[in-house]
Order: structure tokens, then C-alpha cells, then sequence
């Protein structure tokens, strides 16, 4: 059959009603309230669901099925909920999907503690899953969840470094976002019984299109029209976050123009009326052109990588929805 982006798309939709209809039934126990409320209360809010929808399709591209990787999906979830938890008190956020952040519906005391059992209950989710290979997926969650906490301390250092390279910002990403992506794939590929050289393709196909998702964030950011990502256009340039392109236009720019990026870099932003002149430089300089040449780049690595996987149905899935991922203007 043809995969097309109307059936992804409708995939997409059943599947996020399975994984939040699956997600309803965690953290069940009532008290003490302080614990379960806040993680129930992250999870009710409006997430898109990308990682857990990739474990499903990654364990349909190996086996066909991914009946039995509903819980390791859940797992994955959970996780990532609890890294978003933690990272809204140290952002000082007081909004995520337009409702208070845990930290401010409760307070910070409450935050840390429900992230840290979460992060159990994921462990707890993916033992329960019908396979034999429970120690890879228990080692692929936990390699994940110590490259994440290591992404989150390379951001923090990033934010005071004075000579941060573009490097220091790809490896900052491939951490801190780009190895739960690929753990979901990896996860789902090994509760489909994946053989090594699988559940490799995988891993790659999720470090491309994760840096690729990230690298467009930033583009998204100065691009994207109002109201659109649900952000301010310019976010980024306003609070001063060395992204690639703001990293990357510094080395292409010169005189005035780089020395407006340079003060920005310095000060740790500019005012929101200066976002169109930072848009221009960089539409100038030629950062905007090569970011989309990197962003393509990455994807189609990421999409030759499904090529050996066995199960064609689940792979023209995996590719359809890395399509609507690498296109999306939200």
C-alpha cells in the first residue's frame, strides 16, 4: 500500500489517542497527593506526543506490530515529562502548553520530588513490557536520561560561555534533545526484537532528524509568523540563546552587522523592536540558506537510514511522519 501524508497524519491522530488514553491510567495512587497530583497534572497537558508516536512506528518497522511496545512507549513519555518538569524550575517557566508549570501550581519542593519518582515509574513501565531483552531497555533509558542531564548542564555552561563554538551548540543539542529521540527508536526497535545492525539504523535515523528538529526550532524561531509557534518571533535573539544561527552568522558577518550579533552574544539579548534587523542580517549573510541546506541534509541522512529496516509499511510510516515533522510551520 502507498503511504500517504493523509494516512500518516490520521495514524498520528489514533495513535496519540491510544498513547494519552494509556497515559490517563499512570500514577494512579492518590496519595500522597503531592506526589501523583503534579505528575498526572504534567501529563494531562497538551503534548504532542512525538516520542512515544516514534517508538510505535520504530517497533512496526522491525516487527509489524507494536503491541508490545505501548508500555516502553509510555515509558519514554514519562521521561520526557519529568526532564520538562525539572527544566521548567530551572528556566523559572511559568507557562508550558498555556497552563501553570508545576513549580508554580505547587512549588519547586513538589516539582523536583514527583520529576524524581517519574523517572522510577518509567523504569517500572518498560519492565513490564512483553520481551525478553528487558536490560537493553532498561540501559538505553538510563544512557538517555544521563545524556539529557548532561545536554541540560552543557546549556547552562553554554549560556555563560564567552567563545562557544558551533560545535560546543551541536553537541549541547544532540544531547540535551536529540538522544531521547533516538532512545525512542532505539527502545521501540528492541521491544520488536531488532537485530543489532536495526536497531543502529534507528539510532541514526533518530540523531539526524533530531538535530534537524532542533536546528529548525532555531530557524522557526526568527522565521516562523506570529502566533504561529505559539512563541514571539525573534525568542531566541531577545533572550540572547546562542543558537547555530546566531553561532554561525558571527563567523560570516563583518563591520556593523557583526557587531550587532557580537553584542547580542555579549549582553544576552536585545529589545524585541531590533528582531528585524537581526532577521535581516542573517537573511544577508546567508545563515538562513545554509541552516535549510544543513536542516535537508540531515533529514535525508536520517531517511536513508530506514532503508535496511525489514518491515515496509512501518518504514514508509517512520518516513511520512519524519516529512510532516521536517515541514511543520507550528
Amino acid at each position: 500500500m502507498t503511504v500517504t501524508q493523509a494516512l500518516v497524519e490520521e495514524k498520528y491522530r489514533r495513535y496519540h489517542k491510544r498513547i494519552n488514553d494509556a497515559l490517563g491510567g499512570c500514577f494512579a495512587a492518590t496519595t500522597p497527593a503531592t506526589l501523583y497530583a503534579p505528575a498526572r497534572y504534567i501529563l494531562e497537558g497538551k503534548g504532542k506526543r512525538i516520542r512515544p508516536f516514534l517508538t510505535l512506528l520504530a517497533s512496526e518497522a522491525v516487527s509489524g506490530s507494536s503491541e508490545n511496545a505501548l508500555k516502553v512507549a509510555l515509558a519514554v513519555e514519562v521521561l520526557h515529562n519529568f526532564t520538562l518538569m525539572h527544566d521548567d524550575i530551572m528556566d523559572e517557566a511559568e507557562l508550558r502548553h498555556n497552563r501553570p508549570t508545576v513549580h508554580r501550581e505547587w512549588n519547586a519542593n513538589v516539582a523536583i520530588l514527583s520529576g524524581d519518582m517519574m523517572i522510577a515509574y518509567a523504569y517500572e513501565l518498560a519492565l513490564q513490557a512483553d520481551t525478553s531483552r528487558h536490560a537493553e531497555l532498561i540501559h538505553i533509558l538510563n544512557h538517555a536520561n544521563i545524556t539529557i542531564c548532561e545536554g541540560q548542564a552543557l546549556d547552562m555552561e553554554l549560556e555563560e560561555k564567552q567563545d562557544a563554538t558551533i560545535a560546543d551548540y551541536l553537541d549541547m543539542i544532540s544531547k540535551k534533545t536529540g538522544r531521547l529521540i533516538s532512545a525512542a527508536l532505539e527502545a521501540g526497535g528492541v521491544v520488536a526484537d531488532a537485530t543489532p545492525a536495526e536497531v543502529e539504523s534507528l539510532v541514526l535515523f533518530g540523531e539526524r532528524i533530531g538535530r534537524a528538529f532542533q536546528i529548525q526550532d532555531d530557524y522557526l524561531d526568527i522565521m516562523a509568523e506570529e502566533g504561529k509557534s505559539g512563541k514571539m518571533p525573534g525568542g531566541d535573539v531577545i533572550n540572547g540563546k546562542k543558537t547555530y544561527l546566531l553561532l554561525r552568522s558571527l563567523e560570516l558577518t563583518s563591520g556593523a552587522d557583526h557587531e550587532l550579533l557580537h553584542s547580542i552574544y555579549m549582553n544576552k539579548g536585545i529589545g524585541k523592536e531590533r528582531v528585524p534587523d537581526v532577521r535581516a542580517i542573517y537573511e544577508r549573510c546567508g545563515v538562513l540558506e545554509e541552516t535549510a541546506g544543513l536542516i535537508n541534509r540531515d533529514t535525508e541522512e536520517a531517511l536513508t537510514a530506514l532503508e535496511s529496516l525489514p518491515h515496509a509499511e512501518g518504514r514508509d510510516y517512520l518516513r511520512g511522519f519524519a516529512n510532516i515533522l521536517m515541514k511543520r510551520d507550528f
